[in-house]
Formats: structure tokens, sequence, C-alpha cells
């Protein structure tokens, strides 16, 4: 069902909770720890590897506890909104497009950052031939982080539309 046309003209507007932006600048933070980390490693594997393989790990850990805690805000907040999984978690219509940009960029980022750094292991023959594990690729887990705090932005502010009333019960024949 289609929200009424007034409903859906109104642009989501930055709450004023600072959470929201906290939320925001958490992705970010995440975002160059996985950089900084990732590029270091791959250019100075032997020391750096170990710390870029912590980081990537605790990003991926953090971003299931913030998905799973958007999964239950979003349950709750599903008794009174529409919320699709568009709106939720990539703030598709739910979110201001500054927010929206600036998570989903943070999410590409780090999904960029994961993918060169590992596949710069993989090109560095004497790396792989060291050895069989690509520490790297555990950062390819990392992206998580930034799916689960854009999921989460979107189950604590994003604006959906009322969901309707459920239509009066049948009654069984008698």
């Amino acid at each position: 069902m289609v929200a009424p046309a007034d409903d859906r003209d109104q642009a989501p507007v930055m709450p004023d909770d600072a959470s929201a932006g906290r939320i925001v600048a958490s992705s970010w933070i995440g975002t160059v720890l996985l950089g900084v980390t990732a590029i270091l490693a791959a250019v100075a594997p032997d020391p750096f590897a170990p710390v870029a393989v912590a980081v990537a790990l605790v990003l991926f850990a953090a971003g299931l506890v913030a998905f799973v805690w958007a999964y239950a805000v979003a349950v709750g907040r599903s008794r009174t909104d529409l919320i699709g999984m568009g709106g939720l978690f990539f703030l598709a219509g739910s979110a201001p497009r500054s927010v929206q940009r600036s998570l989903v960029g943070s999410l590409v980022t780090q999904t960029i950052v994961a993918v060169a750094t590992a596949s710069v292991w993989l090109l560095a023959s004497e790396h792989f031939e060291k050895s069989t594990v690509n520490p790297l690729a555990f950062g390819l887990l990392a992206p998580m982080y930034g799916l689960g705090l854009m999921g989460l932005w979107g189950a604590k502010f994003g604006t959906f539309s009322p969901r309707p009333p459920d239509p009066p019960r049948r009654r069984p024949p008698t």
C-alpha cells in the first residue's frame, strides 16, 4: 500500500539527537582505521598484518552487534511504521541525502579498501609464496561494520510511513 502523497512529500530531516551524528562519525572512524591498517599491512605485512587482521575482526564483530541491534529496533518500530529493507539498511527515502551519502560512501570505501588490499597481497608473489593464508582477506569482513551502522541509523532515526490499520477480522460463518 502506498502512503498518501502528503506523507511522502516530506523529505527526511536530520534528527536533533546527537547519537545520529555519532553513528555517522563512527562509521568513518572505522573506515579510516581499516584503511590505515590494511594499507600499512599491504606495504609492510610482517609488522602490520596482525594489526590489520585484528582491526578487521573487531569491525566485523561491531558490525554484527549493530546489525542485530538495528534489527531489534526495527522489529519494535514495525508495529507502527512500514519499514522496508531498502529504507532500513540503505536509507533509501528514510534519511536525509547527506546522511545517506555519507554512510553509503563509508561502506563503499570500506569495501574498496578491503578488496584492493587483499588483491595487492595476491599480486605480491613473494608474500603469496610464503603463506597460503592471505591475512588481508579478513578485511573483506569489515564492511559489515558500515552496513550495521547504516541499519542502526535507519532503525533509530529513519523516517517511514505509518502502518495502515489492520482490516477488521471476519467472523467465521456459523
